[in-house]
């Protein structure tokens, strides 16, 4: 079964607004891991405009599932990430001012950059995977960074799905093919929802992990967190 890792950051967003601890990100973290899921995602920015550095260190005295830290590999990431040593680094290529990751990784032209930095962290022990698009020839080369994983990002596909599947998913074949030929690990993420997580588990049998934040949370203002995350679960099932 596909795992799903659920991202909080939209949790620390909304406590942001109102400054205080309320929602509280951590209990919310330890009720999500009892509601089922499998794992905490968080993506820290240099802004701390939601997840706050201080958040993934006490997140990671709690979080007993999987936990996930996804971000940009500048100096203040990597050292955060190799003294928390979380289950997973997810490295995203976003640039400080974006609003939500928008791209995969260029490989091609960040080869040995990628190559260092996942050295550094396969070295402390952390599995490792990069955020990519679908294109054939970068997650072949992917394959040379020395990642553990890649998480296709599947905004296209969210887009695409309610006017024709078939054609959604079609890319996303034929990438997660490829990544379990290069020996590359796949998770998937960004805009994924109880619309469409379905037939995208579906059709990628090779599946290992989604992460998945703003539609779950959305979700659980009107089902309600532990419902929502069986929910979510019953679609990956």
């Amino acid at each position: 079964m596909t795992k799903l890792s659920v991202n909080i950051n939209k949790v620390a967003t909304l406590r942001n607004a109102r400054g205080g601890n309320v929602p509280n990100v951590v209990q919310v973290a330890k009720d999500c891991e009892a509601f089922g899921a499998q794992g905490i995602t968080v993506h820290p920015r240099p802004d701390e405009r939601h997840i706050r550095y201080q958040d993934v260190y006490d997140l990671s005295k709690v979080v007993s599932t999987e936990f996930n830290i996804e971000g940009y590999p500048n100096k203040s990431f990597m050292d955060m990430v190799l003294e928390v040593k979380p289950a997973q680094v997810t490295l995203v290529p976003d640039p400080p001012d974006v609003l939500t990751s928008n791209a995969g990784w260029d490989v091609k032209n960040n080869l040995p950059f990628l190559q260092d930095v996942l050295a550094q962290f396969k070295e402390a022990g952390i599995r490792t995977s990069i955020f990519m698009e679908t294109d054939i020839e970068q997650i072949e080369l992917a394959a040379k960074t020395g990642a553990d994983r890649i998480e296709l990002y599947t905004e296209y596909y969210a887009t695409t799905y309610p006017s024709n599947k078939e054609k959604a998913i079609a890319n996303y074949i034929l990438a997660a093919k490829k990544a379990d030929e290069v020996g590359l690990g796949l998770n998937a993420g960004h805009d994924l929802s109880l619309e469409n997580l379905q037939y995208f588990a579906q059709q990628i049998p090779t599946l290992l992990e989604v992460s998945i934040g703003h539609a779950l949370i959305a979700d659980a203002l009107y089902y309600g967190l532990e419902n929502t995350i069986q929910l979510y679960l019953r679609k990956l099932s």
